[in-house]
């Protein structure tokens, strides 16, 4: 597999996070170490910026400190979330592109008593989104009231990230620096559907398989990035096996030598996986097909 760079775009200081909008690929959100979020159009950008300047198509402003968190509506075009430092969650509909390409938040939400590390969209309900924070909170939004719905202590520590089910509306995952990753039902979020225990660091990353309803991935400070399979919660263990992790851990890859900044499914490719790291490597790569094949032969299982 050949990866090719085709399109260079320079940014101010460091990029945190970068997400293409569902609707049109070629627009493109980034967190940096500034407050405000870059959004650029890859068409009208150079295709090499090699000492160029940063200049993007459309500056968000809002927040009063960088931040993480990221998230275009699956839904509603060129809605956008933020969550950052400033414990704030903040939303823009870049649709509106004023002439000086400067967009205020058309909404600002609080609630979070401490950094707001991640937000994102639900994936059946135009209406909801979700974030977590250095508060060890889950909080559940609804757009048309601006208050949270649920607002819950779900970890030990920091909760950095959350992803909903892709197929299961009520089912979520959340990644902490407790070292673990928490399955959650909407319907009774003050207890766990269970914990996936394996990672060794602070678990940064979790994402859920876009073509396999059970399986899910995570990435972590131990420079680990772990697939999941929930239908396997449970199963015996042959003598010596659990050395190895629970028997829901389908696969670990350590191939990066330092902290994986991000990952990536690939939703066209069954079992494709990219991944970066603070080494500034880009690794594509797939499980052996031994690893995965009796996965493919089992139907989705129902989470609930």
């Amino acid at each position: 597999m050949q990866v090719e760079i085709v399109q260079k775009i320079h940014v101010d200081g460091e990029v945190n996070r970068a997400r293409c909008m569902p609707q049109n690929q070629a627009l493109v959100a980034a967190k940096t170490s500034d407050s405000e979020v870059y959004v650029f159009d890859c068409t009208k950008q150079l295709v090499n910026a090699r000492g160029g300047s940063c200049d993007p198509d459309l500056r968000l402003r809002g927040h009063d400190k960088e931040g993480y968190g990221l998230s275009w509506s699956p839904f509603k075009e060129g809605y956008l979330l933020s969550g950052s430092n400033d414990c704030k969650i903040c939303s823009w509909d870049v649709t509106a592109m004023p002439q000086n390409k400067i967009l205020e938040a058309n909404n600002v939400f609080g609630g979070h008593e401490s950094v707001v590390e991640d937000v994102s969209w639900h994936l059946k309900n135009e209406n909801l989104f979700g974030s977590v924070g250095d508060d060890c909170k889950l909080m559940i939004w609804d757009l048309r009231t601006k208050m949270p719905q649920h607002s819950v202590v779900v970890h030990e520590k920091e909760v950095n990230y959350l992803s909903f089910n892709p197929f299961n509306e009520w089912v979520l995952a959340t990644a902490s620096s407790d070292t673990t990753i928490g399955l959650f039902d909407l319907r009774n979020l003050s207890s766990p559907l269970h914990a996936l225990s394996s990672h060794m660091e602070e678990v940064f990353q979790v994402e859920w398989d876009p073509n396999h309803e059970t399986v899910l991935a995570s990435s972590a400070d131990d420079r680990r990035l772990m697939v999941w399979d929930l239908n396997r919660v449970g199963d015996e263990q042959l003598e010596g096996e659990a050395e190895d992790g629970p028997p829901e851990l389908l696969f670990s890859h350590g191939g990066h030598k330092a902290k994986i900044s991000d990952f990536s499914w690939n939703e066209n490719e069954p079992w494709v996986i990219s991944s970066v790291a603070e080494d500034n490597t880009l690794q594509v790569w797939q499980m052996s097909e031994s690893i995965y094949r009796d996965e493919d032969d089992i139907p989705s299982a129902d989470c609930r």
